[in-house]
């Protein structure tokens, strides 16, 4: 399983930014899609996540800004940022819990990461 993901850039703080993370290749059925960043000198941590059934989870900082989607026909995770401040500026990178045929476990996926960047 392969993940792309797009759709970053640099915005002033307000501004708004969606986030794609297609997967393909070998899929029988993706589990969990979420969206992680990395800040400069911070860890990676958790922005959103949605589940197979479509429940959600998100940061509590991007709560009421951050809308996380998925398109299951497409194999695609989206990520609409909204209101954006100059702290979420980092890297964000996608991550997906899938497997790849009925009898194999799940694994977990990353995807390459698109840089955001927020100016006040």
């Amino acid at each position: 399983v392969q993940l792309q993901a797009s759709g970053g850039g640099s915005v002033q703080a307000g501004g708004s930014l969606r986030l794609s993370c297609a997967a393909s290749g070998r899929i029988f059925r993706i589990n969990n899609m979420a969206w992680y960043r990395q800040a400069p000198g911070k860890q990676r941590e958790l922005v959103a996540v949605i589940y197979s059934g479509g429940i959600s989870n998100y940061q509590e900082s991007v709560k009421g800004r951050f809308t996380i989607s998925r398109d299951n026909a497409k194999n695609t995770a989206y990520l609409q940022m909204n209101s954006l401040k100059p702290e979420d500026t980092g890297v964000y990178y996608c991550n997906a819990e899938a497997k790849s045929s009925s009898w194999e476990p799940s694994n977990n996926y990353w995807g390459q990461g698109t840089q955001v960047t927020v100016s006040s």
